[in-house]
């Protein structure tokens, strides 16, 4: 029997319920990768009896409540972060169409032939032009970026794959972007507003909703227009345009004959205004605690429901993430007992996101609904941190030691920042509670990510003054549901040319 159990032995990992509380009869354990924890597991309370006594001595008290909660910081990855913020946004993620979604069955690719393409029975989500991203087949020619040369399921004909007879089970396809025709697209203006134009009203194809992120054009020539090339917001979507209301490029009309213009698109989450949109996501969360003489011990958080999120981002160094849960109840297993069943993921990790490279765009600026490219209200941040709130509360009753469900409050997400100070534009933006919009774009290794708050109101701004050093301004910003119906939106993109890192 061991005296003891050293941190460095344990392991966490999260399997989404059916129900509060109620996992599927299979449940798929996720694994994480924690620095450290916070909250873990349950709390419970002991009431005492305290009867008038001439002893002055109280009595054995007894088991009357239970709080249950679950909390660790992890460092932020491509990967790590994507399904587990739908619980946090209380929204299912908006897919681009891949063969394997994230909460729909697979559609499994079951050969690939040199000449006929991909064969995916059922797979309708391709159309000719798209880019897509291909992983997980055993033959290397069949992994990485492809454009579709024509999709009729079952198969999807791209160019540059060769026979593999028996893909993995692994092996899927996404889309992650298109290559319009040539000459097809160009850059117009609408006052100082940027657009993307079609002659053959083909943008739909792009799948874009108002509010969504896209990086215009690829590496080579003819798939980028000269100026018109960078990360941009839609803010009006129609098959014959799109208007911008955010880019990184000065709004210019650039003519699109001959380019094949390509543009990236990603997967979303936003918070979503329609109620039928809105969906809770809760989980058992499991922490392993090394072994006793019969087994694997672990303990186990149910009901657990995204409470709080914490994304950091300080000067010269990782970004990393808090997380905080809610949950019903905890529960402990022996090495007699062993691990709840069901299917484990093996862990992928990959390298975290650092905030001295790997920002691709870091904005905050007052809203300005005639310009698609503003002046930033600093040309320099050293400390930012955005907070997500679900404000959520265990449901307590009579007969019920612990909760027996949980209660989402007001959705927040609100940021803290201090910025190197340059002019006073942002302390009149404080002081008259002007729209502001902070939007953070990160991305290595063609791949990354967005997180935007459209609309935010400021606080703060005592400009910190100290002898030998550079005057500095602390900002509280605080979101509010913008003119696209969300507080917040996240993008994860699985891929991205070279020249948006």
């Amino acid at each position: 029997m061991a005296n003891k159990i050293d941190s460095n032995v344990t392991g966490l990992s999260i399997a989404y319920e059916t129900d509060i509380g109620v996992l599927p009869v299979t449940p798929v354990w996720y694994p994480l990768e924690p620095n450290s924890y916070s909250d873990f597991g349950p709390n419970i309370k002991t009431t005492p009896r305290e009867p008038i006594s001439q002893s002055r001595q109280r009595r054995k008290g007894f088991v009357t409540d239970l709080d249950a909660t679950a909390g660790w910081n992890q460092d932020l990855t491509q990967d790590n972060m994507t399904r587990h913020m739908q619980g946090f946004m209380f929204a299912a993620i908006r897919e681009k169409y891949t063969t394997k979604p994230m909460n729909a069955n697979q559609v499994p690719v079951t050969a690939v032939d040199a000449s006929t393409g991909y064969a995916a029975a059922g797979s309708t989500g391709f159309a000719a032009g798209n880019i897509v991203k291909a992983s997980g087949f055993a033959l290397t020619a069949n992994n990485g970026i492809k454009t579709v040369v024509s999709s009729t399921a079952p198969a999807v004909i791209m160019n540059a794959q060769v026979t593999e007879a028996s893909p993995p089970a692994a092996a899927k396809l996404q889309k992650v972007g298109h290559q319009f025709a040539a000459s097809d697209v160009a850059m117009t203006l609408n006052g100082g507003l940027a657009r993307m134009t079609s002659t053959a009203n083909a943008l739909g194809v792009l799948g874009l909703i108002p509010g969504e992120w896209v990086f215009v054009g690829g590496d080579s020539g003819p798939s980028a227009f000269a100026i018109s090339r960078g990360w941009a917001r839609a803010s009006i979507v129609t098959a014959g345009y799109i208007e911008f209301d955010k880019t990184d490029w000065v709004p210019t009309a650039e003519a699109g004959t001959g380019k094949t213009a390509q543009v990236f698109i990603g997967s979303v989450l936003r918070t979503e205004e329609d109620p039928a949109l809105q969906k809770r996501f809760t989980g058992t969360i499991e922490r392993t605690l090394g072994f006793d003489a019969n087994g694997q011990q672990a303990e186990y958080v149910s009901g657990s429901c995204a409470n709080t999120l914490a994304i950091n981002m300080p000067m010269a160094n990782k970004i990393s993430l808090d997380l905080g849960y809610v949950a019903i109840d905890g529960s402990t297993r022996t090495g007699t007992q062993g691990l709840m069943t069901g299917t484990r993921i093996p862990l992928d990790s990959t390298d975290a996101f650092n905030t001295a490279d790997d920002f691709s765009r870091i904005k905050m600026s007052l809203v300005d609904p005639t310009s698609s490219n503003v002046t930033p209200l600093f040309a320099y941040l050293m400390d930012l941190t955005i907070n997500i709130g679900n404000n959520v509360t265990p449901n307590k009753a009579l007969g019920k030691l612990g909760a027996f469900d949980t209660t989402a409050g007001m959705f927040t997400a609100d940021g803290k920042l201090e910025a190197y100070f340059s002019n006073v534009t942002a302390t009149s933006a404080v002081r008259n509670n002007a729209d502001v919009t902070i939007d953070v774009v990160i991305a290595k290794q063609n791949a990354g990510m967005v997180f935007d708050l459209p609309l935010i109101s400021l606080g703060g701004g005592l400009n910190k003054v100290e002898k030998d050093k550079p005057i500095t301004i602390p900002i509280d910003a605080m979101g509010a549901q913008s003119k696209f119906g969300h507080t917040m939106i996240y993008q994860n993109f699985a891929y991205l040319p070279n020249v948006a890192s």
